[in-house]
Order: structure tokens, then sequence, then C-alpha cells
């Protein structure tokens, strides 16, 4: 089995992304994937994946957290761009905020790899003190500082930190 079984498929190509924050609760959605590219340690992050040519943001957004999470959202509105250069990968992803309508929370899969190559390992609402305990190598650069969860809906909050 590859060690890095992203890289074939995502580097050395800008890659156009969305991602979903979820809250419940008072707890944000996160997905765990394995280690790839230079995170060596695994990475914490909201769900969302790449878009594909001719669909729209929002329609790939709610496939993404689909095959992820098995949760059925609505997008509720946009939040921010972050561009990810750790190369050999290099990814825009365009944040929304959305809520659940339905489904039941499972760890899902990437339908582009193979069942016994999966970088999805688990899918969680965390609270943002569990959010905490969790290394920042580990978290998604958007969760880096976060003082309380509607921080990710704050426009100035990002603006600070990038």
């Amino acid at each position: 089995m590859e060690t890095d079984i992203a890289a074939p498929s995502y580097s050395g190509k800008l890659r156009v992304r969305v991602c979903g924050i979820c809250q419940q609760d008072n707890q944000l959605l996160l997905v765990r994937h394995k280690p790839f590219g230079q995170n060596k340690e695994g990475l914490w992050s909201p769900p969302g994946g790449g878009v594909n040519y001719g669909e729209s943001l929002q329609l790939g957004l709610i496939r993404e957290i689909a095959e992820e999470t098995n949760l059925k959202v609505e997008v509720e509105k946009f939040l921010f761009v972050h561009e990810f250069i750790g190369l050999p990968l290099h990814a825009l992803e365009i944040f929304f905020k959305v809520n659940v309508i339905g489904g039941t929370l499972i760890t899902g899969y990437d339908p582009e790899f193979t069942p016994d190559n999966q970088l999805i390992t688990k899918v969680v609402f965390k609270s943002l003190t569990d959010i905490r305990q969790i290394p920042q190598n580990q978290l998604h650069h958007c969760l880096h500082h976060l003082q309380n969860l509607e921080d990710l809906y704050n426009k100035e909050f990002f603006s600070s930190i990038l």
C-alpha cells in the first residue's frame, strides 16, 4: 500500500475545494484524515473536497459532505476563502456555512480511492475544548487560534490570522 495515497491524485496542480462549517449543539463537525503530503501526523478539518468540472460549488459541497459523513446538508451562506500551499499540494478552499437537514453521521469514504486506501479515518462533532486539545499541526489552519466557534463566521477573525 502506498504511504501517501493522496500524492498521485492531488499533487502538482491547483485544486478547487469546497468545505462546510457545520455546527450542532455547540460542536463542530470534523473529519480526521490519514497523514498525507507534508502533514505526517494526519489532519482534522471541516468536511469537504474537490469540485467536479461543471458542478456548482454548492452541489459539490453537498455531495462531498454526504460522501464523507452520510449527512444531508443545505448550504446557508459563503464564509471565506483559504489558500493552502504545502507543496506538492496547492488548494483554493471555499468555505460555506451548512446546516444538517438529514442523515445519520457515519465515517464515509473518498470514491476516488479504493476501499483499502481511504484517507478518512473518523468523522465526529467536537467541542471547542476538544478541538483545543488537538496539536495545531494536526488541525486545519482555519481552526487555529479560535476563541469560540462563532469566530468561524467572522471575516475579521480570518483577516487577522491570514
